[in-house]
């Protein structure tokens, strides 16, 4: 039986994203303005963590957030949930992230997503995926963003070894950018496929890493400290991933 809570959550994010039909026809009809459509996208989710707080009791701490370079960089990040694709946009304004297709998709929210700081790719269609991803990103950064991406490809779990696939150490060569390992657990509470739960979310910004490094050294430097840190919740928290 569904928890009373996400029950009450689902509906008002569905009533929240309800809203934003009216402005998203209005944007549509002024030629689609790039800064008010992004301004209200992360309106949306603001709104959102907000229904999270207050209807589920699921907040957030960040820690180590003076690591982040001043200058743009390249965000690694594990991907558990849907938790992270829309706190990114609060947590690093303006930031462009690497999203896959699906995503806008979603009625209302997919029309603001496709039009704000986002890389969209199709997966299936992995060199041009690939050339899209770094093309854009280079478009980013010359316009002083950041660029975020999950290498996993695909939601894990917190016990989950972290892997990435293939592509980002390629766009790391081409970008040429400082990068900032980042470890969320929020698996532990938002669940693939299961109902959303009351806790504190931990975002773990850790030491960046120097650009220019081999492949390998890259690889193992993100994957291996996004790991370390995931090993705080691993094993004794694994309980709460039962539903």
């Amino acid at each position: 039986m569904p928890h009373p809570r996400s029950v009450l959550f689902n509906a008002y994010w569905a009533a929240w994203t309800a809203l934003f039909l009216a402005p998203l026809l209005v944007f549509a009809a002024s030629g689609s303005p790039a800064r008010p459509i992004r301004a209200a996208t992360r309106l949306w989710a603001r709104g959102i963590l907000f229904g999270l707080r207050h209807l589920v009791g699921l907040t957030y701490v960040e820690e180590g957030r003076e690591r982040i370079p001043r200058e743009p960089c390249l965000i690694v990040a594990n991907h558990q949930s849907a938790w992270e694709t829309l706190a990114f946009l609060i947590l690093v304004p303006d930031v462009a992230i690497v999203a896959k297709r699906e995503l806008i998709t979603i009625p209302v929210v997919g029309w603001f997503l496709r039009r704000s700081p986002m890389i969209i790719i199709d997966r299936a269609n992995g060199t041009q995926a690939l050339r899209t991803m770094i093309d854009e990103s280079r478009a980013a950064v010359a316009a002083g963003r950041s660029v975020l991406i999950f290498p996993e490809g695909t939601r894990g779990t917190i016990g989950d070894p972290v892997q990435f696939k293939r592509g980002v150490e390629l766009l790391y060569g081409r970008l040429g950018l400082r990068v900032l390992p980042v470890a969320v657990n929020s698996g532990l509470y938002w669940p693939s496929g299961s109902r959303t739960r009351a806790g504190t979310v931990v975002v773990s910004y850790l030491d960046a890493l120097a650009p220019g490094l081999p492949a390998a050294d890259f690889l193992r430097g993100t994957e291996g400290a996004i790991d370390r840190e995931l090993d705080r919740w691993r094993p004794a928290d694994l309980g709460l991933q039962m539903p």
